[in-house]
């Protein structure tokens, strides 16, 4: 195993990263499943702790197997095998997931995780003994996430009073293990590759808004009648994830990847992308369950379940990647604008549909001005 060429023409995903991907679609829908779950009831801080905390895995487990694969990737049988045995650890993290956010207990989660991230230190420890260039920077990583790995699993047996300030140590702590080990001896990973798979994942996220949309048409088919006023959020939820599809790719995102320091400003601030994606499906859930009447919150609270996320989005792309293109003129100023308004529409009557022409209105700007 040895560093792949950050050059290589025509660089795509594989199947296999494909399959691996796959399983992390359980892992989300199961994410946003429960944050729609205790929004509806109304538990609204338990909703918020949980997701972020129980995303942070999802998302962490991803990013670096993603970054590994991008550098080095051989495709070999060992290599296979062993992301095989990744992906059953991520299966078992997703399994983990109701018990994690419903009772705070992360036992099982975490076993998936220590399965995920042996696998890993694998990887690594198989990439020092074969390049001995980058064997400085891969022993980092592997003696790093190995000690992350016994912290995690003696968080289990800590006191009540501990877990959440345990859970930020080690979750700084593993944002740091990669910025520590890549300073030394940096990964030759594939900027067209990691923006391929970055929008790949973020295809996943959107997904649930698009699982919302169809749970909304089919509440409407198994009325036997046609119910307007549901038909009509369906449509508002569409409008609302194909602009944000839209804005997300408008423009290809490799060019900002100029340097470590920028690839790790990018790659990081994913989790909010990612995060708020996921979170737009569960705020739009929550949006039927009001129009059904089994929503615990007031209006103005659901419609914040769906403006908060799109709001953060679309700030987070326009920091992640269109500011740093310098647009001119209106678009400099219109992503920032838009999210202030969407963070108002929870004031006026059926906020859902104001955000959805706000967020066509920003795609149409960005069509007539030819930038992001």
């Amino acid at each position: 195993m040895v560093g792949r060429d950050p050059g290589e023409a025509h660089r795509v995903a594989t199947r296999l990263e494909l399959l691996f991907d796959l399983t992390f679609v359980v892992a989300v829908a199961a994410a946003a499943e429960r944050l729609h779950h205790f929004l509806s009831e109304g538990d609204v801080a338990h909703a918020l702790v949980g997701y972020l905390a129980v995303f942070f895995a999802i998302w962490w487990a991803w990013m670096t197997f993603t970054w590994f694969s991008s550098a080095f990737d051989t495709d070999d049988d060992v290599y296979r095998l062993t992301t095989m045995v990744q992906i059953a650890g991520a299966l078992v993290l997703a399994a983990g997931i109701p018990r994690a956010f419903n009772e705070g207990d992360f036992s099982i989660g975490t076993y998936g995780w220590v399965i995920m991230r042996l696998a890993l230190v694998f990887q690594w420890l198989r990439l020092a003994r074969t390049d001995p260039a980058r064997r400085p920077g891969a022993l980092r990583f592997a003696v790093g996430f190995t000690l992350l790995q016994i912290g995690w699993v003696a968080r289990l047996y800590l006191p009540t009073a501990w877990l959440v300030p345990a859970f930020l140590v080690l979750g700084v702590a593993e944002l740091v293990v990669p910025v520590w080990a890549e300073r030394h001896a940096p990964t030759p990973w594939h900027p067209h590759h990691i923006t391929e798979r970055y929008g790949l994942f973020t295809i996943i996220v959107l997904g649930e808004s698009v699982a919302a949309t169809a749970a909304t048409i089919q509440a409407v088919l198994d009325t036997g009648h046609g119910d307007l006023p549901l038909l009509s959020l369906a449509g508002a939820g569409l409008v609302i994830v194909f602009s944000m599809w839209w804005l997300y790719f408008d423009q290809p995102a490799h060019d900002l990847l100029t340097s470590l320091r920028r690839a790790f400003i990018w790659g990081y601030g994913h989790y909010l992308v990612f995060g708020s994606a996921a979170a737009v499906g569960a705020g739009l859930a929550v949006a039927i369950d009001y129009k059904e009447h089994t929503a615990h919150l007031s209006a103005v609270a659901v419609a914040y379940a769906t403006a908060l996320p799109v709001a953060i989005f679309l700030l987070t792309v326009w920091v992640l990647q269109v500011r740093p293109r310098q647009p001119r003129g209106l678009v400099t100023v219109t992503f920032p604008v838009t999210a202030v308004l969407v963070l108002a529409t929870p004031f006026a009557p059926a906020a859902i549909y104001p955000m959805a022409v706000l967020l066509a209105a920003l795609v149409g700007v960005t069509i007539v001005t030819g930038q992001p």
